[in-house]
């Protein structure tokens, strides 16, 4: 009896033994995931996490580059100045405005050409693919460059093939304040690629039973595109919204190349201030005034109203966003 009893002891021993192992092995496992992370934590603490914070502070102080030394705390004054600055007011309002231009354009126009690329009868169809998205890989400040010469008034090809067909006096795009916003647009369709790319892909996933289903109750090619085409690619709709919004809120390399791309910063968003987006002031309140309590503050709101935007598009987005495999 007292050899067994000593062997039943001894057996709880025995089997935790691999535990333990494991225990270790788990632990040395942890470390190393932390110590190949440290990199990427210690990067965003450094590049990311402090400069936010920073700015924040900054929106608070009437921190000015030229004279750094002489910074103070100013409480909500840069935020109430937000509503009363009237470049600002003037910057929020041409965002507006070309953010109702270009968001309808920037959905429909990518459903339109998926739709022909889509299009059963059409010939050649890959190489039509390749060259509507190879504008989208041009980087965008040599597509600034490029577009502010073929928009020239004066001397660029635009106007020269207008006055070709009997335009005698074409607009002058970028020194007209009338004129300026759609000639960003023009642009923006030139390189929407990427968005087409992933419209024709969605619709290329939708099940061709549904079609055929839809044919045979009778249904024409615009029921059938209404009703299970545009239900089917609604999520990548929506994608493609939520980065048109988003880059709304980022707007500045075209408008600045094509306004001030001679080096003059205090010209950028002319003219008139007809181009004055909201990033593009913030860049010249901050690297044209010196004035980073004021420009960190602009830059606050345009991540809250980003922000804001992206939370309504989310919130409202099970009303006509269809996911075949669930809900959103």
């Amino acid at each position: 009896m007292a050899r067994s009893n000593t062997t039943t002891a001894a057996l709880p021993l025995t089997a935790a033994a691999p535990n333990r192992r494991n225990f270790d092995l788990a632990s040395r496992q942890r470390r190393w995931g932390w110590l190949f992370l440290s990199p990427w934590i210690l990067g965003f603490v450094v590049f990311t996490a402090a400069p936010i914070l920073a700015s924040l502070y900054f929106t608070f102080t009437n921190f000015n580059l030229g004279s750094p030394d002489k910074i103070q705390f100013v409480g909500l004054q840069n935020w109430g100045r937000l509503f009363t600055d009237p470049d600002n007011l003037q910057a929020m309002s041409v965002t507006l405005r070309f953010a109702l231009m270009a968001i309808p354009v920037g959905i429909l126009g990518p459903i339109l050409m998926a739709s022909i690329l889509h299009a059963k009868n059409l010939k050649a169809r890959r190489f039509w693919t390749t060259l509507f998205y190879m504008p989208y890989i041009i980087p965008a400040v040599s597509a600034a460059f490029v577009w502010r010469a073929f928009l020239n008034g004066d001397s660029g090809w635009l106007n020269r093939i207008l006055r070709l067909i009997g335009i005698a006096n074409p607009p002058s795009y970028l020194q007209d304040p009338n004129w300026i916003l759609p000639a960003f647009l023009m642009v923006g369709v030139w390189s929407f690629g990427n968005a087409m790319l992933l419209t024709l892909a969605s619709m290329q996933s939708v099940p061709t039973e549904l079609y055929e289903a839809a044919q045979v109750d009778g249904a024409n090619g615009w029921i059938q595109f209404r009703n299970i085409t545009l239900p089917m690619i609604s999520p990548v709709i929506f994608y493609n919204l939520v980065l048109t919004v988003i880059s709304l809120m980022q707007y500045f390399t075209i408008p600045y190349v094509m306004t001030a791309g001679n080096g003059n910063n205090t010209n950028a968003g002319d003219p008139a201030k007809s181009a004055l987006f909201m990033n593009l002031y913030l860049y010249k309140t901050g690297f044209t005034y010196l004035d980073m309590g004021y420009a960190a503050t602009q830059a606050w709101i345009i991540f809250l109203m980003g922000l804001g935007l992206t939370a309504i598009l989310f919130a409202t987005a099970p009303l006509w966003v269809y996911y075949a495999g669930g809900d959103l």
